[in-house]
Parts: C-alpha cells; sequence; structure tokens
C-alpha cells in the first residue's frame, strides 16, 4: 500500500517554466538589453538553453549550486564577469521571477484530496534554501514533512540515492512510497528504478514514456493511482 507521496517541485507543483519566461522577459526589458536580440523569443530560448545546459553541469557534480547560477549570467552575456556582478544581476532577475511564481490550478485540490490519506514530502535537485523559501512564498510548506534537496544530499535524480534517501527521510521503504515528477526520465524513471511507485506529470501531452511507472495529464489523476496500484499483481506501465 502506498502511505506516503513524494513531489518534485518545479514544473510540478510550481509553474517554473512560465515564471522563469516571464522574469526573465521583464528583467531584460529593465536592463536595456532586448535591442541586441533578433526577438525576445530568441533571447528567452536562449536563456533556457543556458539554464539547461548549467544545470546538468551541476547535476553531475561539476559545480556547485551557486556557481552553476553565476555561469548561467556569464554564459548567456558572454561576457567575463567577477562572482560578485554576476550575482547581482541574477539577483535583479530574480525580482522579476518571484514576482511571477505560482502553483499550478490542481496542486492544491490534489493536496487536499491526499491530505487525509497519505504522508507528503518534497524531493527536488536544487538546493533547499531556494525550495524552502519558494514553498513558503507558495504557502504549501507545511504540507510537506520533509523536503530534501540535491544540493545539500549529494546525490541528484536519477539517482537512486536520491530517491532512497526521501525514503529514509521518511521510514517507509521504497514501495510505500509514490513520486510525482514532470521528466520521464529524471523523474519517472529514476523513480521506478529505484522501486517507487513511479508517477510522471506529463502536463503538454509529450507521448510516451519508459516502462515501469504511471504517466498522468494532471494531479486530479493522482488519487485513483494511488488507489489502483497493481505492481504486485500485474505489471503496470506508462499510458
Amino acid at each position: 500500500m502506498i502511505r506516503a507521496v513524494v513531489w518534485d517541485v518545479d514544473d510540478t507543483l510550481f509553474d517554473y517554466t512560465s515564471a522563469d519566461r516571464e522574469g526573465m522577459r521583464a528583467h531584460l526589458a529593465a536592463e536595456g538589453l532586448l535591442a541586441g536580440w533578433e526577438s525576445a523569443e530568441a533571447a528567452l530560448v536562449r536563456w533556457r538553453e543556458v539554464t539547461d545546459e548549467q544545470w546538468a553541469r551541476f547535476s553531475a557534480g561539476e559545480v556547485s549550486f551557486e556557481g552553476q547560477r553565476l555561469d548561467r549570467v556569464r554564459v548567456f552575456l558572454g561576457r567575463e564577469l567577477t562572482d560578485d556582478e554576476a550575482d547581482a544581476w541574477f539577483r535583479r532577475y530574480r525580482t522579476y521571477y518571484e514576482a511571477a511564481w505560482t502553483l499550478f490550478p490542481d496542486v492544491l485540490p490534489a493536496l487536499d484530496a491526499l491530505a487525509d490519506s497519505h504522508r507528503h514530502a518534497v524531493l527536488s535537485n536544487s538546493s533547499l534554501h531556494v525550495q524552502d523559501h519558494k514553498l513558503r512564498t507558495l504557502g504549501v510548506h507545511d504540507r510537506f514533512e520533509a523536503i530534501l534537496c540535491a544540493a545539500e544530499l549529494g546525490v541528484s535524480k536519477p539517482d537512486a540515492g536520491a530517491f532512497l534517501a526521501a525514503c529514509e527521510a521518511l521510514e517507509l521503504a521504497p514501495h510505500q512510497v509514490a513520486y510525482v515528477g514532470d521528466h520521464p526520465e529524471i523523474d519517472g524513471r529514476g523513480a521506478a528504478d529505484a522501486g517507487l511507485l513511479s508517477v510522471w506529470l506529463d502536463r503538454h501531452g509529450a507521448g510516451s514514456a519508459p516502462a515501469g511507472g504511471h504517466r498522468i495529464g494532471s494531479l486530479a489523476e493522482l488519487p485513483a493511482i494511488l488507489r489502483a496500484d497493481t505492481r504486485f499483481g500485474a505489471p503496470s506501465t506508462f499510458r
């Protein structure tokens, strides 16, 4: 029986993609930098590419969490900047980014529906400082009894060690825990390979996913998935 749900944060609970785009668009306009790009969209696409590249370096242990933030600024701007200069630029961006923070509309109904039946925790590939502040600002921090992040754990999803650390924090076996996240490989396959009930949240209908868990399009589908876990009766697949 599934006794707890462990949640990803960015683009699962929190609409990171929209906040990042809105925040960066406003920041570039305020900095007078949009004129240097073919279009605002081109600038936003490049920012996301740089973010993904630097995040991959952090996940691989090549750079610290703070280091990847500073390098995102340097690579995006194409300039040699001191740490203080890069940090100041990122902080100015963060003001606009945080102003755009919002939960997805299906989050609170799902948490309410599962509040009495399941325990809840967070496992993120970010840092505790960032996600603790985010969850408090969004008003859901108290919904989770444990918040674990890669920067402090020293291991990132999809490594099984990250998922098992969340299970250990809850003092539950992996087969008693479900993991919900938006990335089919990092979250979906990673959780399944670690022995958790894997639920891939595919909000945009991206298509098929690796075998080993469930695929849902909305968190409204999650309670039924948790009630119908049949991993020990018949094999379940992403659907």
